[in-house]
């Protein structure tokens, strides 16, 4: 790793860690793009990287010239040509038929092989420093530089001004304008990171406190209260069929799953207290430890703040999934620049990255900006490259990621930036259908086991949704589906008013992953997402819009709209003492992507390798299971009657749509709420189920046990 070095020692420290032989070093500055002199009265701007909360309304003035801004990160950009051929490369290292198939490339072997030039990287670490600033680090990949400075010194160079925001009362601090850099510089330089000190919101929503009848989950008709059934490990098991894999012996032992995190937990003690009341302390060889990776990239032991919930319930569940498994919480302090990736990006250039991450944050691509995006593909890349599998929360927000713990959707349809990269695989929320369907006794015990477990089968799922938006919602509630117009569930009485959010499991089409949109938070001006991956591609039910879509799995999310809901141990919230009813109750895909990345620890464990992105293996799959037509042995709405081959479950129940206001995807006819739709001016509900894949819910839910022993 480089770290505080000179420029008169860092060629020599770069050959030295990066380069491997003297051909590699040769084809290393093959790609060199920085040809011209720097010249710093002709500059580019590097659009897309201003918050929209930097505005007029929330300005309070510039920050002191001397405020220290530490671990600022450059992404850089290699060149076209290299580009490709590491994608090639990924590609080879994913086919089966390849001599190359999992010949994992390491670090080092990225930044020599595809990196930016050494010239260039030379080049623009003197620029920083000849700028005043500190650099810190530079990374094996050679795709980012570490590095630090005052606010002075970040106007002078970059050309923008670091003000003070007051945001809904909340004290903030980023940059008011697009930073600049030298033209010169431009061909190898992506932009900065992060300039502000706004943070990713978390994926999960506490359980749902509703106000009808007494010791009620959910609200009835009639004002009586519908009965509760909490999801437990024990019922996680039985539902996707994790009992016969672990019977077999996979419960991923010998097997790490890291949660990553801007916080520590709250109390260690808590995830043992979480497996001794809910059956998994038999799993004697599973473990959690906290880390905080050291690196190229600032690092520092970040304590515990207000995600702490997050991290915990991250770490018990991906356990729930994987029990002999090692779960590392690995968390770096929050710089300019989120913590957790700072974690990440530690991990993926270490010497040992880890067989499989699962990340629970999210921000929409319009308001991450180009760069941040940019920064979170070209991280998962390498981790692809390496044969880390990364999973990532699709969100909680339906199809409106920047309208995330809103009541309404008023910015449109837009996906998180954290997951929307083709690298990663993007964990989307259901619900169980057993309460709609009036059949509750069916899949639930009338009494709980030593564990705590009730479920007795597979459930029907729809997507998870709080909404008034909802199909399912307003039919049960009112006998009518629609939900839209004066007179349609959203706008009628004061029926409909415990189901005004966005809160809902998240998928759609990445639209604003590169450019600038031309209105706060919303797609559009120079906008564009991600390109479809070719595993996407032809899959029955996926759209011929040209980008990645969004989700590619998912599992239960819900937070007891329908009266269901995860149960979790943190001794800082709501505590864990006494029976689990009392403990604190939430949902969100926040818990289906650590589920997702443990039930990636056992295919890990029965096959004896890592795999990297599962994603081609996953469509692969569920296209053999599906044709070109769908499975009717294998629709979710057979419930206990599916057929027991079944890898996936096709959920074509329901939809994910929301309640909204405004202009932008927003059909309004009549009414203070409309329903968020693909059009303004007809009903096209973004988004409903299909068979196959859809927006919704992806490829559907996973028979655990089926999919370890259909894997490839």
């Amino acid at each position: 790793m480089i770290r505080n070095v000179s420029m008169s020692v860092f060629a020599a420290l770069l050959g030295a860690t990066a380069l491997v032989t003297s051909a590699a070093a040769a084809t290393a500055d093959n790609g060199r793009q920085i040809t011209q002199p720097i010249n710093e009265a002709q500059r580019v701007i590097l659009s897309g990287n201003t918050r929209p909360e930097a505005n007029a309304k929330n300005d309070r003035g510039a920050v002191s010239d001397d405020l220290a801004l530490d671990g600022m990160q450059l992404l850089l950009r290699r060149s076209a040509g290299k580009e490709v051929a590491l994608e090639k490369r990924i590609r080879s290292i994913e086919d089966r038929n390849s001599p190359e198939f999992h010949r994992w490339l390491t670090a080092g072997e990225i930044g020599a092989k595809y990196g930016p030039a050494s010239a260039d990287l030379v080049k623009v670490t003197s620029w920083l420093e000849a700028q005043g600033f500190q650099v810190n680090g530079v990374s094996p990949s050679r795709m980012m530089i570490d590095f630090s400075g005052t606010a002075g010194e970040v106007r002078d160079a970059f050309h923008t001004e670091i003000h003070n925001l007051d945001v809904k009362g909340v004290h903030h601090i980023a940059n008011m304008s697009d930073p600049q850099i030298p033209a010169a510089l431009a061909p190898a330089v992506t932009g900065i990171v992060s300039l502000h000190d706004f943070r990713p919101h978390t994926n999960y929503h506490s359980r749902a406190n509703y106000t009808f009848g007494t010791d009620s989950c959910y609200p009835l008709k009639g004002g009586s209260g519908g009965p509760c059934y909490a999801v437990v490990p024990a019922d996680l098991a039985t539902i996707y069929n994790f009992n016969p894999a672990f019977s077999a012996g996979y419960t991923g032992l010998g097997e790490t799953v890291v949660v990553i995190e801007d916080t520590n937990v709250y109390n260690t003690a808590d995830w043992s207290t979480f497996r001794s009341t809910f059956g998994l302390s038999s799993y004697t060889s599973g473990s959690f430890t906290q880390v905080h990776p050291t690196g190229s990239q600032t690092c520092t032991n970040p304590g515990t703040n207000s995600d702490q919930g997050e991290a915990i319930l991250d770490a018990e569940w991906a356990s729930a999934a994987a029990p002999n498994a090692a779960i590392e919480l690995a968390s770096c302090k929050d710089t300019t620049t989120f913590g957790g990736l700072l974690a990440l990006e530690n991990l993926v250039n270490s010497s040992s990255p880890p067989p499989i991450v699962s990340i629970s944050y999210g921000e929409c691509e319009a308001e991450n900006g180009a760069t941040a995006n940019a920064a979170y593909n070209s991280t998962y890349e390498q981790a692809t490259a390496e044969g880390t599998s990364v999973f990532v929360s699709a969100g909680d927000e339906g199809a409106a990621s920047c309208d995330a713990d809103e009541s309404n959707s008023t910015h449109g349809i837009g996906v998180s930036g954290f997951a929307s990269s083709q690298y990663d695989v993007a964990v989307g929320g259901t619900d169980f259908g057993d309460a709609y369907a009036k059949d509750q006794s069916t899949y639930w015990s009338s009494g709980n086991s030593s564990d705590y477990g009730s479920a007795l089968s597979y459930i029907n799922e729809i997507p998870w949704n709080d909404s008034c938006g909802s199909v399912l919602i307003a039919t049960y509630y009112s006998g009518s589906g629609v939900t839209y117009g004066s007179s349609g569930y959203c706008n009628k009485g004061t029926d409909h008013t415990d189901f005004i959010t966005t809160a809902s499991g998240s998928g759609g089409p990445s639209g604003c992953a590169t450019g600038k949109a031309s209105q706060t938070g919303v797609v559009g001006g120079t906008c564009a997402g991600w390109p479809k991956p070719s595993w996407q591609a032809g899959f029955i039910g996926i759209q011929s819009d040209k980008v990645r879509d969004l989700p590619d799995v998912s599992l239960f999310a819900a937070n007891g709209v329908w009266g269901h809901y995860y149960v979790f141990c943190d001794s800082d919230g709501g505590g864990c003492s006494g029976a689990p009813s009392n403990w604190d109750g939430a949902g969100g895909t926040s818990f289906s992507s650590p589920i997702m990345a443990g039930v990636q620890a056992l295919i890990d464990q029965k096959t004896g390798e890592k795999w990297g992105d599962p994603d081609s293996d996953f469509y692969s799959l569920a296209a053999a299971e599906y044709g070109s037509s769908g499975n009717s042995g294998c629709n979710s709405v057979n419930g206990n009657g599916v057929a027991s081959t079944c890898v996936f479950y096709d959920v074509t129940q329901g939809d994910m749509d929301i309640n909204c206001t405004g202009t932008h995807n927003c059909y309004k006819p009549s009414g203070t709420y409309g329903v968020l739709s693909t059009s303004n001016t007809a009903y096209q509900p973004a988004y409903g189920t299909a068979t196959g894949w859809d927006f919704a819910t992806g490829i559907g839910t996973v028979n655990v046990n089926n999919l370890l022993n259909a894997w490839p």
